[in-house]
């Protein structure tokens, strides 16, 4: 049987398109602390948030050695630091936190891409973790959808190039953006931190008011990424009537879950066994519903 010559670049190469791309990427999510318990938690909507953009998730447990999340880290392929409320400056989920991101810097400068994205507390914490200091200030911002007030920086940024123009004209005109946070990095502490400025740009900025605060970074030199608002909440969260679930609040969840992603895909470790990796994948645990009770539909308890 003869083949079309015109078929045979494509049987040859049938993969050369996705050569550079990891089309399995696993993301870690990072566990914190339940207050009054010896458990620790994961909203849901964080698992949900990657796993409709095309990842599988493994818990990154809090309290582990250094030994266990160096292993980790060369496993998985990226990591999110999701919204809470622990301390940023001693606890469980500081320490993970810490470790991964020094993890991530080294790794980054040896040319191993590793993303790092942070959510809320998230962004708090890598704001601490890259200043050192604690530099947050109070402002009226729990529970409320606000527009970004985008920047001159956002229109050559790694996270919002892909966005369509009807969605981020959206962005900065309707209350996408759900807050959930009683501290935040004010633009003048931004501005007058050499270590936070050299790191990150500021692609938005909002205000309650009286203080403009930063809501949305990239860093320059490394695939590090923080939003102190909420884009899981959107398409996942329902127990709050602040949070945004119109078309465009949608879109803005999964474009936002895409770019970390693909991200993601960038990356290239891999566990060292198969059965390893089902061992560490968040599958082996049920989310409980919680959200007759609590601001999460659904949390995953360990």
């Amino acid at each position: 049987m003869m083949v079309p010559l015109f078929l045979v670049p494509l049987l040859c190469f049938p993969f050369y398109s996705s050569a550079k791309r990891n089309d399995r990427p696993v993301v870690g999510v990072l566990a914190q602390e339940v207050y009054s318990s010896q458990s620790s938690y994961i909203a849901a909507s964080y698992v949900k948030f990657l796993e409709a953009a095309g990842a599988r998730v493994v818990p990154v447990m809090i309290n582990q050695t250094l030994e266990e999340y160096q292993t980790l880290f060369n496993s998985i392929n990226g990591i999110l630091y999701p919204g809470g409320g622990v301390s940023i400056i001693s606890s469980g989920y500081e320490r993970a936190a810490k470790i991964f991101y020094d993890l991530a810097i080294e790794a980054n400068k040896r040319g191993d891409y590793f993303p790092v994205w942070g959510t809320c507390l998230g962004f708090e914490q890598l704001m601490y973790l890259t200043s050192g200091k604690s530099l947050l200030t109070h402002t009226d911002t729990s529970g409320v959808s606000l527009p970004l007030d985008f920047t001159n920086e956002t229109s050559n940024s790694r996270m919002f190039k892909g966005f369509p123009v009807d969605l981020m004209k959206d962005l900065a005109s309707e209350p996408l953006t759900e807050n959930s946070h009683t501290w935040s990095l004010a633009s003048l502490t931004y501005n007058t931190n050499e270590d936070l400025k050299t790191f990150y740009k500021v692609l938005s900025t909002n205000t309650d008011g009286e203080t403009q605060f930063v809501s949305t970074v990239e860093a320059y030199e490394y695939p590090i990424y923080a939003t102190q608002w909420h884009p899981e909440k959107n398409a996942f969260e329902w127990t709050r009537p602040y949070i945004p679930h119109t078309p465009s609040a949608i879109r803005t969840t999964f474009y936002m879950a895409e770019f970390f992603v693909s991200e993601a895909r960038k990356n290239f470790h891999s566990f060292a066994s198969e059965e390893g990796e089902n061992k560490a994948l968040i599958y082996n645990y049920n989310p409980v519903y919680t959200g007759n009770h609590s601001a999460f539909e659904q949390i995953y308890l360990f």
